[in-house]
């Protein structure tokens, strides 16, 4: 080992099924991180994949929320995309969105 050291690089374990036939690559940021993800996915799938479970905090006791029903129905994967409202479960994956985190100020 020589005296140099070595950059650290932190990452997230991948929940991806390496056999599944997949979209084209695509990347978004979610609060103001990079997101590597799939043509056709959606932003829920995309980011649990990536390692994140919270996608806004609830309006009164600041609990974390996350993905739900996966259908639409229930609203706790509300995120902001674009500057749009929406739940990240129905919102498919595409290069270049800008992602936040859905909770209300």
């Amino acid at each position: 080992m020589t005296g140099e050291s070595q950059p650290f690089e932190l990452r997230r374990p991948s929940l991806r099924e390496p056999d599944v036939r997949r979209g084209t690559p695509v990347r978004f940021i979610f609060d103001g991180n990079v997101v590597d993800a799939y043509a056709g996915e959606s932003v829920a799938a995309a980011l649990l994949a990536a390692g994140y479970r919270t996608l806004r905090e609830s309006p009164n006791e600041h609990a974390p929320r996350g993905a739900f029903c996966w259908m639409g129905l229930c609203q706790e994967c509300t995120v902001e995309v674009n500057g749009v409202r929406r739940p990240a479960c129905r919102t498919e994956c595409a290069d270049g969105l800008i992602v936040r985190k859905g909770t209300i100020a």
